[in-house]
């Protein structure tokens, strides 16, 4: 680990809030020779820089280094670590940064690798047309810094009747991904317009749910004839019933932001007090719904309200519609409280409303379609015992989402209660519990809506039970507690501080916090990052900042692991495309604060707006203090 920590004394080193730097060129070449072709990658190398050989130590993370995507799925081409040289001056030395002897080049270089295309295996006549693309990894440093780079290639293959006709360079115009990478772009703004369509369209499965609770379903039939009795005006009246009841539930939810205000929907994901109320409030549906007790509403309200749907018209229609809330609130009165909290907590102002748009939507729909096709009323299941079955299993939905906000309270008060795996235990359990209650009794020569839930719940449980051993879980990415609020997953964090490896989430943890983050650019192989976290955030006042007054976010430039491939797109600024984490965070540095070495720091609040200018390598503990503080000042 020594090695490491003092592999790159230039790496990734950094002085001021620097411009872009790009120091190498790259040209790209091609030469056949019989049934194979030679690659030639000319690295032009401005004055003062140099890059690595690629005959490094293995042990030292700073070689140049190709790598071929997906060349093995065809076979059309066999790719040798034999066949490969450097061509240029090179420079041997025993570097005392390093502690070993190391190769590296100044000016140019030209790395070369012989590629054969078996062609005898493809018969002779065979002919195929195809792409072989790459990536070179390589480091580059001058006498202050050092900067991680990559660049992407491509060779266009063509062989016909047994012979191989030509090897090309690709340009690419990336026409399509600049597509992607505009997509990129707008990110936060898809992101925001994504969440209210998933509040939207969990009301509707909570107003789906409603229905199939006893306090609805068996209203429908009864509804129906009434409207279907009065002939030729029935459908309309129908039709202004389920609007009637669309704004009802809306004109609730507006209510609840127009009372509450944006400021205080916000505070709800925040306020300990609010989530500890939620807690509690969503136990007690659960009871509820377990049949401990019913929820209802004052029977004078119930009385009025039916003696207003006696006067006809349209306003006896509405008062129908209002009835129906009003008799039914003991089933839909926990779905329409956990709609309104999530949709708060997580929606802003809009959310409740779109939410409640969501579920009167799937709440009225039955009504007025049944009433305009009468004759599909018949292919409704009968009302029986399964409809009990529905409101036990809100009962334990209603539990899960009440852990929910306990471990919310838990997260910001530090209690330790709930943590990461407290809180999927809990999930498990919960989910087995629901998938036993469901098999119960369950005739298994039949298959039908229960037994699928059943599984699926049963499912989920195992789904959720790697998550106890700090594997991801991008189902509910966002509901349990982070890694690092855990027993067991320890992230690498410098001196124990509490920190995150993505910026979604270091947003979010901000947001509750009220706290101001501090973004770090970083590398696992960045000499001068662990040099400012072992010389400089070890200062007691620095490291207390860094504990008590900011959000720590550690983005990797390095870091390896791929994106998945939905997750992959091409920079909108360099044109690359952006394959790993590292890449994602690289560019991520260089769109919005451009820059592309590190360490680099940057202090922001939790709308990404700057606090001060970022600041990259300065061993000055007093600078740093002064940073952080200026910081601080500004947020407040």
């Amino acid at each position: 680990m020594k090695k490491i920590f003092i592999f790159v004394f230039l790496l990734f080193s950094f002085c001021s809030y620097s411009q872009l730097v790009n120091p190498v060129e790259w040209n790209f070449e091609s030469k056949i020779i019989g049934q194979s072709f030679e690659l030639s990658f000319e690295a032009k190398i401005k004055k003062g820089w140099n890059i690595y050989s690629n005959d490094n130590p293995i042990e030292v993370p700073v070689a140049t280094t190709f790598s071929y995507l997906d060349y093995q799925e065809n076979n059309h081409f066999n790719i040798y670590s034999g066949d490969y040289k450097e061509e240029g001056d090179i420079i041997v030395k025993d570097d005392p940064i390093f502690g070993q002897v190391l190769k590296y080049y100044y000016d140019k270089v030209t790395f070369k690798q012989r590629i054969d295309v078996p062609g005898t295996d493809f018969g002779l006549n065979a002919n195929f047309q195809d792409t072989l693309k790459g990536q070179i990894s390589f480091m580059t440093c001058d006498s202050i810094s050092c900067i991680a780079e990559y660049v992407d290639f491509a060779f266009e293959v063509i062989y016909e009747e047994g012979v191989l006709k030509s090897v090309s360079y690709i340009v690419e115009e990336n026409k399509e991904l600049v597509a992607e990478s505009s997509n990129q772009d707008s990110n936060e703004e898809d992101s925001s317009k994504k969440s209210i369509f998933v509040i939207f369209v969990l009301g509707f499965l909570g107003g789906l749910a409603a229905l199939l609770t006893p306090c609805v379903f068996p209203m429908i039939p009864l509804t129906v004839s009434y409207f279907t009795k009065k002939q030729s005006k029935g459908h309309v009246d129908a039709l202004i019933y389920g609007v009637s009841i669309v704004i009802i539930y809306v004109a609730l939810a507006y209510g609840v932001t127009t009372i509450f205000g944006a400021d205080a929907l916000n505070a709800l994901s925040t306020n300990v007090i609010f989530n500890l109320f939620f807690f509690l409030l969503f136990v007690l549906f659960a009871i509820s719904f377990f049949g401990f007790f019913e929820i209802t509403l004052p029977s004078s309200w119930i009385n009025k309200s039916e003696k207003m749907s006696d006067k006809g018209g349209l306003l006896g229609i509405f008062f129908m519609a209002f009835t129906l809330s009003l008799v039914s609130f003991s089933c839909t009165g926990p779905i329409i409280g956990t709609l309104l909290v999530e949709a708060a907590v997580n929606g802003g102002i809009i959310g409740p409303i779109m939410g409640m748009l969501g579920f009167s939507l799937a709440l009225a729909f039955p009504f007025s379609f049944f009433a305009a096709f009468p004759s599909y009323l018949n292919k409704l299941p009968k009302s029986g015992s399964w409809l009990n079955d529905v409101k036990i299993v809100l009962g334990f939905l209603e539990l899960g989402l009440a852990i929910k906000f306990l471990s919310n309270a838990d997260l910001v008060s530090q209690w330790g209660l709930i943590k990461r795996e407290t809180f999927l235990i809990t999930w498990i359990i919960i989910s087995f519990c629901i998938s036993i209650y469901l098999f119960k009794g369950y005739n298994f020569r039949k298959f039908n809506l229960k037994i699928i839930f059943a599984l699926m719940f049963l499912v989920f449980g195992f789904y959720l039970i790697p998550g106890i051993k700090c594997k991801p879980l991008k189902l509910i990415s966002g509901f349990p507690p982070p890694d690092f609020y855990s027993y067991t997953c320890k992230g690498h964090c410098p001196h124990n501080l509490t920190c995150f490896h993505d910026m979604e989430e270091a947003k979010k943890y901000a947001k509750i916090e009220n706290k101001p983050i501090i973004i770090d650019f970083t590398g696992w192989a960045c000499v001068n990052c662990r040099k400012m976290e072992e010389s400089v955030w070890v200062d007691p006042v620095i490291l207390k900042n860094l504990s008590e007054d900011y959000i720590l976010v550690s983005l990797y430039v390095d870091q390896k692991e791929e994106l998945p491939i939905e997750e992959q797109y091409v920079s909108k600024i360099t044109g690359k495309k952006i394959r790993t984490i590292g890449n994602k965070w690289s560019d991520y540095q260089i769109s919005n604060f451009n820059s592309n070495t590190q360490p680099l720091y940057v202090l922001v609040d939790c709308e990404m707006n700057v606090l001060n200018k970022p600041q990259g390598y300065n061993p000055s503990i007093k600078k740093f203090q002064l940073f952080l503080q200026e910081g601080l000042d500004n947020f407040n």
